[in-house]
């Protein structure tokens, strides 16, 4: 992947995150992805915030635009390796950092 696609994909993640589109979001995951956060763990109510495949992941972003109806976020960088992008952005005040598969 080279810079110009990496910045595309950024570009690309976080329109579809500020447009609250969830279908979209959701296109830049593998049907196999593991996430874990201590937000998932607090709208999931689960101890280890883990959330395994892409059904899941779907269902706890619907939970989380649905609990953050404001939720807007801005690409600060990107770093590309060879198979996902790391995009440091900014939501709200809170920085926070999202994996999307390259």
């Amino acid at each position: 992947m080279t810079i110009d696609e990496a910045r595309n994909l950024a570009d690309l993640w976080v329109a579809a995150w500020n447009a609250h589109d969830l279908d979209l979001i959701i296109t830049h995951y593998e049907d196999t992805v593991e996430l874990t956060s201590p937000v998932a763990a607090q709208l999931l109510g689960t101890s280890d915030g883990k959330v395994v495949g892409k059904a899941s992941l779907k269902a706890y972003f619907r939970r989380g635009l649905e609990a953050y109806p404001k939720l807007h976020f801005r690409a600060n960088s990107q770093k590309v390796k060879s198979d996902f992008v790391s995009v440091l952005s900014q939501e709200g005040e809170q920085p926070a950092s999202r994996l999307a598969s390259a």
